[in-house]
């Protein structure tokens, strides 16, 4: 059965954010944080059905910079290169904004629903986002599942070097409807799951989908230089008191399957699940995985 979203906006933070709700209004709520520049129309539909099906509320939003919520553009400079290597060697860049202020926007989205606490997923950037959540407000964390993410650390092994070269953006970015398709399927193609592989005509759908409602080249880039301002937050995840999963993939190429045993070693009573085959995309043949995966997690609260 097909859900249905409740779409709305309102002010978090000076800004104006897009989410959306759907799955039984008593249910219990379960936001859903996601990756660097993708929308929260990239959340599978598998995957929220079945949450749905369990018995959960779900909220999924539009991170500031992209999708239909706000531009954040403080005036400062991007420089991705340079400030990369000064926080490889211990020093500090100014952004923007950091995931710090992220994780801000997905508790004043749960302040705007009334919602005083809530299981948190996240994936990739919104993994990293989920786990500072729980670190910073675990009085309004029921549950955390980070997949696919990090502790942004400097010295965990990095990206294989022909997705490390792709997502530097060497080469002048697409701007056409066609490109940004292309560029999106090549780069799916590279990090994605060989154990679960995901047809190419779905991705081509979800990047044009995504294309017509958004594109937001700009805010990608400053969310990248968010997570290189932030830094690592490994000093923060000793004080996580959430029942936490954390679910990596063994063929990841953009995060290794060092970073997700990261965080759980550092997460106290962590479970992790290394999946064979799982690369650094959300194909939908895993979904029932990760979805049992999460509401085990939950109940664990």
């Amino acid at each position: 059965m097909k859900l249905c979203w409740s779409a709305s906006s309102a002010c978090v933070n000076g800004l104006q954010l897009t989410f959306e709700t759907a799955g039984p209004a008593h249910g219990e709520p379960l936001m859903l944080v996601m990756g660097l520049g993708a929308q929260l129309i990239h959340w599978p539909d598998a995957l929220c059905q079945d949450l749905a099906q369990r018995g959960f509320r779900l909220i999924r939003f539009d991170n500031r910079d992209t999708g239909l919520s706000a531009e954040v553009d403080r005036g400062v400079r991007v420089k991705l290169a340079r400030d990369w290597l000064r926080t490889r060697r211990g020093g500090a860049c100014s952004s923007n904004y950091t995931l710090h202020d992220m994780a801000d926007d997905a508790i004043g989205v749960l302040d705007v629903l009334g919602i005083a606490r809530a299981h948190i997923v996240g994936v990739s950037m919104g993994g990293m986002i989920a786990q500072l959540l729980a670190a910073k407000f675990p009085q309004r964390v029921l549950s955390l599942s980070s997949i696919m993410s990090s502790t942004n650390h400097p010295r965990l092994p990095g990206a294989r070097l022909d997705v490390l070269l792709h997502v530097a953006g060497l080469t002048p970015r697409p701007k056409t409807r066609e490109a940004v398709i292309k560029r999106s399927l090549t780069m799916l193609k590279r990090v994605g799951s060989p154990g679960f592989p995901t047809p190419v005509e779905y991705r081509a759908q979800l990047a044009g989908r995504a294309f017509d409602r958004a594109f937001r080249p700009a805010g990608v880039l400053r969310q990248t230089h968010a997570i290189v301002a932030t830094g690592s937050f490994e000093d923060l995840l000793p004080g996580i008191i959430a029942p936490t999963q954390i679910i990596h993939g063994l063929a990841d190429p953009l995060l290794r399957p060092a970073c997700g045993r990261r965080s759980a070693q550092l997460i106290r009573g962590a479970r992790l699940e290394l999946i064979p085959g799982m690369g650094h995309d959300l194909a939908p043949s895993l979904m029932p995985k990760w979805s049992g995966l999460i509401a085990a997690n939950a109940a664990r609260a």
